[in-house]
């Protein structure tokens, strides 16, 4: 596969060619040789970005051993805080260094500011996660159940929403899905606190079915009567701003019986009164989860976000039925499907490696993450650290991914927009964008209140077994910062930009000798800085850098 032509779409092959030339790899264990090329391969699609220390940590072990903890969940993280009083406004509910997602909704600036902190104290789990999938699946999951701020309307309902999402990233997707329909947020969102007997409100009915379990896909066959029938069962539902939780309210729900079509095999869930009518809302999740369209629509969802974005006949039938099975075999239990995507051959395979156009979040994450940009100490310095977090955040938003509101609720339009998918990323517009983000971090970065964000290029370098070395300088920094292997003639132009066009390596190994052996020798350390900005700076230009 050309993945300059999958970037840039210059000569993009017909349907037809396209899946001729996939892969009929399977679901069958990977057998081959784990190594770092695996490694980084299966932490870039599992993290955000691929730090030495990652590698450094996971040196010599097992493909079982790695996906053990890529699977074990995060710890949940301290919640956001009030970083945000300043001198034109104070929160008068909550004091600076206090969080704020239990406290009174107060107004509509306060409301601003705190959607301002959760965004950015988001960005900073992102920036510093562990080595769990949690963080990806989280954002995963949220452009899955996509929630935009403004249409909740209140940030605590938000924070809320998002422990949700990370309490359920990993585990049991038929309680999660039961657990987002009363969900305050999700019930203010798509107006399930509006649905009721005398005025049923289709918004979530609808969306539950068309994205949020059974999808779009030709053997998803319910009826608008089915909608308007899960819309009845789902009436009585309010909303508390006080405790932030929902409530079921018998007097608002409908109690007649609620017809639906064959599709549903002409169930037909009895109306109930008082408290019971709540559960009418277990009886339609257990329908829909009878259905086997909802287990393939959601792996493969997962595939298009960990693998590849086109689902071709051998795709479907060797990795899309097998995972949908197991979904329903483990009782749609999220991690089982997961370890046996990630340890499978078709996973590893080479076509499915560097295939996928890194998406916004991705792109500004890794390059924090992976080129170890220093910022500020969030417990000493919370103020600067949550402005530093929110900066990189508004980078990725100008790339058209702002984290926490998705442009509608069927999430961005490249993890399902046909036949462009992740190629949605990169316009006119985006990518100048991304190179104006990697050239300010590799240069002077981002400054702000006396504190600077910025890559140090020569304690990545340092990184490296012999920095000293050209040769292997460029080869291990290309083995973590790419995904794709690269010509002979690439590397040798990049060895001319550490050796300033000179033939000797030598050049570069004296240069950096002697930066190391007189480390506060200005001169020395400005060669050598000078020459590996410009490496970093050329090798983050390249197109192949916008691959994952």
């Amino acid at each position: 596969m050309d993945r300059r032509t999958l970037l840039f779409g210059t000569a993009k092959a017909t349907p037809t060619k396209e899946v001729s030339q996939r892969t009929n790899s399977g679901l069958a264990p990977y057998t081959g040789p784990f190594t770092n090329a695996d490694l980084v391969h299966l932490l870039k699609r599992t993290l955000f970005g691929v730090k030495q220390s990652d590698l450094n940590a996971f040196k010599n072990q097992s493909l079982d051993q790695v996906l053990s903890v890529l699977l074990s969940p995060a710890a949940l993280p301290s919640p956001p805080i009030n970083t945000y009083n300043d001198n034109s406004y104070t929160d008068p509910n909550v004091p600076a260094g206090q969080t704020w997602v239990n406290a009174p909704y107060t107004d509509g600036t306060a409301n601003s500011r705190r959607y301002n902190s959760f965004k950015a104290w988001w960005t900073g789990l992102l920036i510093n996660q562990g080595r769990s999938i949690t963080e990806k699946m989280v954002l995963f999951w949220h452009n899955h159940f996509a929630t935009e701020t403004a249409d909740v309307g209140d940030a605590r309902y938000v924070y809320k929403h998002h422990l949700l999402l990370r309490n359920h990233a990993l585990g049991n997707f038929k309680a999660f899905v039961k657990d987002v329909t009363i969900d305050p947020a999700m019930l203010r969102y798509l107006n399930g606190y509006l649905n009721t007997k005398a005025a049923p409100d289709e918004n979530y009915s609808r969306e539950l079915q068309e994205l949020f379990t059974l999808g779009k896909g030709p053997n998803s066959n319910y009826t608008e009567a089915d909608v308007k029938a899960a819309a009845r069962v789902l009436t009585g539902y309010r909303v508390d701003a006080t405790t932030i939780s929902s409530s079921f309210d018998a007097n608002r729900h409908d109690t007649t019986n609620k017809q639906f079509s064959s599709f549903y095999n002409n169930t037909l869930i009895i109306g109930k009164t008082g408290a019971a009518g709540a559960g009418e809302t277990d009886e339609l999740i257990n329908m829909l989860f009878l259905q086997n369209e909802l287990a393939l629509h959601i792996c493969r969802k997962l595939y298009r976000f960990f693998v590849y974005y086109d689902i071709d006949a051998a795709a479907e039938a060797e990795v899309i039925v097998p995972l949908a099975n197991l979904f329903r075999q483990n009782n749609y239990e999220i991690k089982p499907v997961l370890l046996a995507l990630f340890r499978s051959e078709h996973f590893f395979d080479v076509l499915n490696r560097a295939c996928m156009i890194k998406s916004p979040i991705d792109f500004v994450i890794n390059l924090c993450r992976e080129f170890n940009i220093i910022f500020p100490n969030s417990t000493t310095d919370s103020v600067n650290a949550y402005l530093m977090w929110d900066y990189i955040r508004s980078q990725a938003s100008n790339m058209q991914q702002n984290l926490g509101d998705p442009p509608n609720v069927a999430g961005w339009p490249a993890y399902y927009q046909e036949p462009q998918f992740y190629e949605i990323w990169i316009n006119s517009d985006t990518l100048p964008k991304r190179n104006q983000f990697s050239d300010r971090f590799i240069g002077t970065g981002y400054s702000r209140n006396s504190r600077t964000i910025v890559i140090d290029p020569v304690a990545f370098a340092a990184q490296c077994t012999k920095p000293e070395d050209p040769n292997v300088l460029i080869n291990e920094s290309l083995s973590l910062i790419y995904t794709i292997s690269v010509s002979q003639q690439l590397k040798d132009f990049l060895k001319s930009i550490l050796l300033s066009g000179q033939s000797s390596d030598s050049y570069w190994t004296t240069a950096w000798s002697d930066h190391k052996n007189s480390p506060h020798n200005s001169s020395a350390k400005a060669i050598v800085t000078g020459r590996l900005q410009s490496f970093y700076k050329y090798l983050m230009n390249l197109a192949e850098y916008q691959l994952i």
